[in-house]
């Protein structure tokens, strides 16, 4: 029986059953600390009784903060980039809430008001990341949230269809006509259409990383945390003797964003227009399959986890089709 005391104007309830720890509430009413004795003896009773005191101790900022200093440090370089920024905005608009009131409601509010400011491939990315705080709260630090994890609960917004962005010939030989005065920048160019890697991995590549009798690259950091090995082109490999050549440390140095930058004042001075770095990839998985290489060997270069992101990324031209036909 639960054991109810008048304590100034609050009623305290306590709650003892064998083989459960004690629950404790307090209430400004009687008839409230009635009902919740009741229905959480039944619940006990049921044998469906879920401990969320916890939930409603702790506010959603006090669970990011934990996330960003116990788990982003042990993430990808790509998480620990963009994740920060996404945290933050999370914190801002949801920080102030306790656990136990994030409800499925509540996260589709949210949802509603960024898609007015953000497009909805940044809010399924911000939300993703509040799904993975929240199983981290579930699973890592057994947190009991009353609705469990509400994203899983809550419509996501539709993203639009991936871009269909490639690079004709001409373009090619244009962007890398006008790096003829940055020998560096223009074999990063043709080595990442060549292998079709991600703008991290090539940064954090090493000369170390190369087996030149065997043409391959390891790539031991990637976005999905799966190292993995790669052929390398005849192309890719002119691409690297461009270079003066080291045993150890990176083979191309410079920051993400700055070689961004590069390409992108490149493009602009031949007149390319709406083409990113990142396209490069996109390239280089369609040229891939125009090669004639099947989906897992085309998935094992470039690390595509998800076959139906790998099929977002390739593009073949009808041309190609046309000459196997």
């Amino acid at each position: 029986m639960a054991t109810i005391r008048k304590r100034g104007d609050r009623y305290h309830v306590q709650i003892r059953k064998k083989g459960h720890p004690p629950l404790t509430k307090s209430f400004a009413k009687k008839s409230d600390a009635l009902t919740w004795a009741k229905t959480v003896e039944s619940r006990i009773e049921r044998g469906v009784f879920l401990d969320t005191s916890q939930a409603q101790q702790h506010t959603l900022s006090e669970v990011l903060e934990r996330y960003q200093t116990e788990i982003l440090p042990r993430l990808s370089s790509t998480a620990l980039t963009s994740d920060p920024y996404r945290l933050a905005t999370l914190n801002q608009h949801l920080g102030k809430l306790s656990l136990a009131s994030l409800s499925p409601s509540q996260i589709s509010r949210y949802r509603d008001i960024r898609l007015e400011l953000v497009s909805p491939g940044s809010v399924s990315k911000e939300l993703g990341l509040l799904s993975r705080v929240l199983s981290a709260a579930i699973k890592c630090w057994g947190i009991n949230l009353p609705h469990g994890n509400p994203i899983t609960h809550i419509k996501m917004p539709v993203s639009p269809p991936g871009r269909d962005r490639r690079i004709s010939e001409e373009e090619e030989q244009s962007i890398l006509q006008a790096l003829e005065h940055n020998p560096r920048m223009k074999a990063l160019v043709i080595f990442a259409i060549e292998t079709g890697m991600r703008r991290g991995e090539i940064c954090n590549m090493q000369w170390g990383h190369i087996n030149w009798a065997s043409r391959i690259l390891h790539i031991p950091k990637t976005k999905t945390d799966t190292p993995r090995t790669i052929p390398l082109s005849q192309k890719a490999l002119e691409a690297l003797n461009a270079l003066p050549r080291q045993d150890e440390g990176l083979v191309w140095g410079g920051q993400p964003h700055s070689i961004s930058q590069a390409f992108r004042r490149a493009c602009k001075r031949v007149g390319i227009e709406d083409l990113h770095l990142h396209d490069l990839r996109h390239e280089a998985t369609s040229r891939f399959f125009e090669k004639g290489f099947n989906t897992m060997e085309v998935s094992s270069i470039t690390g595509h986890k998800d076959l139906r992101m790998l099929k977002r990324y390739t593009h073949i031209r009808a041309e190609t089709l046309v000459h196997r036909l």
